[in-house]
């Protein structure tokens, strides 16, 4: 999901006016190279899909600690609405970069004995936000190399409302939010038949929001057109939470599919 600008240098020309010209001062005329091309903004959007499972500790409305593991399959079941995506903005070396995943899944589940509700209705909903400036250390023809560095905002709500029996008019919340720093990297190296390795690497939280987060991709690219390119590879994203009550210890990982676009 990387720019790679190639500036190609203007072929350079050669004129001499030989009438009334002589010929030894015709020989000294050296043509003069043309200016390069100037530095100009340009922007990729890269819509993906994450086919991404859970697997941790998790804790919420002052209960002890859980163990979870879903599936993406088990997550699919549940899903109600989501989105991923990111982008960049870039001028010469500098860039921005942004990331944002959106998911809210639901469920229920039975009560003990059906005495205060006949079952409790689950609404989960995550948001985790990245941005980050970027900074070019190395670009050749075949790959490029950045470092970047900036924030990681997330969003948690759990939403629980019991349907039926006494406690049918009550509901609770259960929210947590925080942002980690974030240092990291990431590359892209040219193959041949215009296919191409991306990926990046990402370390943050240090205590400030989480205690640690980290966020790794590697994929396989491959360039449709000048502008338009298709990518599938594997994403992993840690984050390790907690405050008070609230404990979100997990690992999301799996497949990762998408495009990216550039303008």
């Amino acid at each position: 999901m990387n720019i790679i600008r190639a500036l190609t240098p203007a072929s350079m020309g050669l004129a001499a006016a030989l009438i009334g010209v002589p010929a030894g001062a015709a020989d000294m005329v050296i043509p003069s190279p043309s200016p390069a091309s100037a530095p100009v903004w340009t922007f990729t959007v890269a819509p993906y899909g994450w086919l991404a499972g859970l697997n941790g500790t998790v804790g919420q409305f002052g209960m002890p600690p859980v163990d979870v593991g879903v599936s993406f399959g088990d997550i699919l079941k549940k899903f109600d609405i989501g989105f991923m995506g990111a982008g960049e903005a870039r001028y010469d070396r500098f860039g921005i970069a942004m990331d944002l995943l959106y998911l809210k899944v639901s469920t229920s589940a039975n009560t003990p004995l059906g005495v205060l509700a006949d079952h409790v209705d689950v609404t989960s909903k995550t948001l985790t936000a990245f941005a980050a400036a970027e900074y070019r250390l190395a670009e050749t023809d075949n790959m490029s190399f950045d470092v970047l560095g900036g924030a990681r905002v997330w969003s948690l709500k759990t939403e629980l409302d019991p349907v039926g029996g006494p406690a049918d008019p009550l509901s609770f919340t259960d929210t947590a939010s925080w942002v980690d720093p974030i240092v990291g990297a990431k590359a892209r190296v040219g193959l041949s038949n215009n296919f191409y390795l991306t990926g990046w690497g990402m370390i943050g939280g240090f205590g400030v929001g989480s205690k640690l987060t980290w966020d790794v991709m590697g994929a396989v690219g491959y360039n449709v057109s000048d502008s338009v390119s298709l990518i599938g590879g594997w994403r992993a994203l840690s984050v390790d939470y907690e405050h008070g009550a609230s404990v979100f210890d997990v690992v999301m990982s799996g497949p990762i599919l998408g495009a990216t676009i550039k303008f």
